[in-house]
């Protein structure tokens, strides 16, 4: 009897180990996306360049004719302006909110930081649209540092729109539904400011998810990204960027900007 008890037990024990093992293996085997996605909140300019367009070379140094800039969010923290100053660094733009649902807690000192030192500067709105429509967006970017003011310091603000890193790549949207969401953010941001804004994508993305749509180029300056020696083909309708964004690997902040002229052009987008 008890060799047979025994024996029991010893099954039971294998049996259990067994199921331990199993479910061990399929956690394994589960997706890791979940894990992966990034906190609501967390975004910032960029984010998806690399992993989705890849990087390799910077533009040529030396051009008189460009002006550098930096872009800026709270994941960096309080930013050294003076350093980035003296380095050459003329302008800025700084993450003012996301969604409806975020500010940047480290907006005033980046926003006022950078104007004290002498640069010219703006915010930007990380756009999510599957959260809210457009025009609520843009309704809580202008409430929330995105304004714009004649002071000859203050450039318009900025839709940063691009990969979803909290989901699918266009955010559940058609290509028509996309340039419709985008449409309305833009008429709003200009019916509070009276300025266009400035958008910022990637020519991947603006032709994944808005097929490539034209019809924004009159008005609205373009900022491109692409981590290259050269900003590529851009999106369809603009002839020439406005600013580039060519890499997140920079000297004292790691998202460095070229401006497609000198500073008296810079100084000119920021007086409208």
């Amino acid at each position: 009897m008890s060799v047979h008890r025994s024996g029991t037990a010893r099954v039971r024990r294998l049996t259990a180990a067994g199921i331990l093992l199993a479910a061990f293996s399929l956690l394994l085997t589960l997706p890791s996306a979940a894990a992966t996605v990034p906190a609501r909140g967390s975004a910032y300019m960029g984010m998806g360049v690399v992993p989705h367009d890849g990087q390799g070379g910077t533009p040529a140094g030396g051009d008189a004719t460009q002006t550098e800039g930096v872009d800026v969010a709270s994941y960096q923290g309080n930013v050294a302006w003076s350093t980035l100053w003296s380095s050459g660094v003329k302008w800025a733009y700084t993450k003012a909110s996301e969604g409806t649902y975020y500010t940047n807690p480290y907006f005033a000192q980046q926003y006022n930081g950078s104007y004290n030192v002498g640069m010219i500067r703006g915010g930007y709105h990380f756009a999510t649209p599957d959260t809210t429509s457009g025009a609520v967006q843009a309704n809580y970017f202008v409430d929330h540092g995105g304004g714009w003011s004649r002071d000859g310091k203050t450039l318009p603000g900025v839709l940063d729109i691009e990969w979803n890193p909290y989901g699918a790549s266009c955010y559940g949207k058609t290509a028509s539904a996309m340039v419709g969401w985008i449409a309305d953010f833009l008429n709003t941001y200009k019916a509070r400011t009276g300025r266009d804004a400035v958008i910022y994508t990637a020519t991947s993305w603006w032709t994944e998810c808005t097929g490539n749509y034209g019809g924004f180029a009159a008005n609205n300056p373009l900022w491109i990204a692409r981590y290259a020696s050269d900003p590529g083909t851009l999106p369809a309708g603009w002839g020439y960027y406005t600013m580039w964004q060519y890499t997140s690997s920079g000297p004292t902040v790691g998202d460095h900007d070229k401006f497609n002229g000198a500073l008296d052009r810079v100084q000119a987008l920021a007086n409208g």
